[in-house]
């Protein structure tokens, strides 16, 4: 078995292994650092940026705070960083050692601002310039694409929101999720050989909206590594100002709708998308939703919204996998890029 199916599969012990660890540790952080900030500014890159996106819904919710991801270009091409007065700078970075991301810290250090950094490398050097570094305990990820990282940066994250949140039923919930993660990958390897129908497409699009928005693009960014498909992520909401002219017979749009907030507008969405006679592929936890598309992939049922990201992109890491297979390429090493990715 390759070396990316077996890393998809171990993201339910990552994750127990993750919130055994560090959840009490990150109590004492949130102890630790000054309440007194305005908002909070993410600094990351890639699968990572896609996790920011989780955090900018998340702790909006949960806490109410203001949440901007970073502009990385102004700090490094340009040399204009911006004023930071009153940020918590949260970096996310797998392998902790991008320059931009590394060069973002180094400024807010700089400007009085306490940094937190969540990585897989606890001796990178992102972690040396931080002011408090959270491991994500993903072990190593051989196959290029990210898969349990990706995941344990977003538990990590829920776990950063509970500690600020203070509510026990949040925490419990948390607990759950190495068993919820388990229950995903085991319904949705029961669909695998139904994935099979969709390897010759050259395009699809992703949608969501709210809390599961990060989980369009990191399905899409799944999808376009392992496969070269042109995958593009959209919010439900964005998708209807314009791109929904694209879609066309047979034409394959995935729709991330969980139970929650935004469940009544996904649904109509999907509803819409049948009426054009589109390929649909759900993830959802809701039995008419799954049986009126034409692919749905299974997510627990009991699980809350604000932790539904969490499990919702495992339908696209196998959906990428699957398609790779059947195209004869290489799903642990996709041409043309490398597990560890410098920018400035």
């Amino acid at each position: 078995m390759d070396q990316l199916f077996q890393e998809i599969t171990q993201q339910p012990a990552a994750a127990t292994v993750l919130i055994q660890q560090e959840f009490s540790h990150i109590r004492e952080i949130i102890q630790k650092i000054d309440k007194d900030f305005n908002y909070i500014l993410i600094a990351a890159r890639g699968s990572s940026d896609n996790a920011g996106r989780y955090a900018q819904y998340l702790f909006g919710c949960n806490n109410r705070f203001s949440v901007a991801l970073t502009t990385p270009s102004l700090f490094t091409l340009y040399a204009t960083p911006p004023m930071l007065k009153g940020a918590l700078v949260l970096s996310i970075s797998q392998s902790g050692m991008s320059p931009d991301i590394i060069k973002i810290v180094n400024n807010a250090n700089s400007q009085g601002c306490t940094t937190i950094c969540i990585t897989n490398n606890v001796e990178s050097p992102l972690s040396v310039e931080s002011k408090f570094t959270i491991p994500i305990h993903a072990g190593e990820e051989k196959a290029v694409a990210a898969t349990k990282s990706y995941t344990n940066s977003l538990i990590t994250l829920a776990m950063l929101s509970a500690a600020f949140y203070g509510k026990s039923e949040f925490d419990d919930q948390i607990l759950q999720i190495p068993e919820w993660l388990q229950s995903t990958i085991t319904s949705t390897q029961e669909n695998l050989a139904k994935i099979q129908r969709y390897r010759y497409i050259e395009s699809c699009a992703v949608l969501a909206r709210g809390l599961n928005y990060c989980t369009a693009f990191e399905i899409a960014l799944k999808i376009k590594e392992l496969t070269g498909i042109n995958a593009n992520p959209y919010s439900s909401a964005d998708f209807r100002h314009g791109p929904i002219a694209t879609v066309y017979k047979g034409f394959p749009v995935f729709a991330i709708a969980p139970h929650g907030q935004v469940f009544s507008d996904m649904r109509q969405m999907v509803q819409d998308l049948l009426q054009r006679k589109a390929e649909v592929i759900s993830v959802s936890n809701d039995e008419n939703v799954l049986q009126e598309s034409n692919l749905g992939f299974q997510i627990p049922t009991a699980i809350p919204e604000p932790l539904s990201p969490i499990v919702s992109t495992i339908p696209g890491q196998f959906f990428g996998w699957q398609i790779a297979i059947e195209r004869g390429l290489n799903p642990d090493k996709p041409e043309g890029l490398n597990k560890v990715t410098e920018t400035f």
